[in-house]
């Protein structure tokens, strides 16, 4: 799967039942040793698409569990480091 299939997808947790972002919207973590995506990093946007100020979110890649047409459903173990 390429970055651009899926760029436009909204994030949602699957505990919480809340929307984190939208993918493009965010910034990705990348480990140089591997190359390999670490976590995707969700900034703070208004509905305007203005950055609000600094706070950020991070998912990790491993915490995703289903990839669909619309939507990345995460789930956030919350019992890791």
């Amino acid at each position: 799967m390429r970055y651009r299939d899926l760029t436009g997808k909204e994030l949602i947790d699957a505990h919480k039942g809340e929307r984190l972002g939208i993918l493009g919207h965010t910034d990705l973590d990348i480990n140089p040793e591997t190359g390999r995506i670490d976590s995707i990093v969700i900034q703070d946007f208004s509905m305007l698409g203005l950055k609000k100020g600094d706070a950020t979110a991070k998912v990790k890649w491993n915490d995703i569990e289903v990839i669909g047409d619309d939507m990345i459903i995460v789930k956030p173990n919350r019992h890791k480091d």
